[in-house]
């Protein structure tokens, strides 16, 4: 099967013709990817540092949480904030941003996976929350990177 690439237009030998997204649509997806940089980064700031500072006793609730895991969390919640000003204003540096949060959250859950095989103590949510911000991360990436930084032109 070959693949043609058009920059307005992707088409296939076979017929299928994908047309780009309408303005209006496109914005529509980078506000909504910024509210949701925004929540996401706001709730993970949040929760994170009131691990780390030991803030409205969310420590304890916590139980055996993995330091390495909310550090990172921390620095992706200040990612997630920051890439949420980036889809408003259509910077082309929001993708970098995310992938780099992208690997941060890969290297925290290959170091989980050695604290989980040294039998370390460790709440299986944090095994399913790092999964979660990951595909979150890609998500938001994808988006960023399709919208912003693929698309040379601006969206008006």
């Amino acid at each position: 099967m070959q693949l043609v690439i058009n920059i307005m237009t992707v088409t296939y030998q076979i017929g299928i013709k994908i047309l780009p997204m309408k303005p209006v649509v496109s914005k529509t997806i980078l506000s909504l990817s910024a509210l949701l940089a925004a929540l996401f980064g706001g709730v993970t700031l949040f929760m994170s540092a009131s691990v780390i500072f030991d803030l409205f006793g969310i420590r304890a609730m916590e139980g055996n949480f993995v330091w390495h895991v909310v550090i990172v969390n921390f620095i992706c919640g200040i990612i997630y904030i920051s890439s949420s000003f980036g889809f408003f204003e259509q910077k082309r540096w929001t993708t970098t941003l995310l992938a780099i949060a992208t690997v941060l959250l890969l290297l925290a859950l290959s170091g989980l996976v050695v604290h989980i095989a040294y039998q370390l103590p460790y709440e299986e949510k944090t095994v399913k929350a790092i999964v979660f911000r990951i595909f979150m991360t890609v998500l938001l990436t994808g988006i960023s990177w399709r919208l912003i930084s693929h698309n040379r032109q601006s969206i008006v």
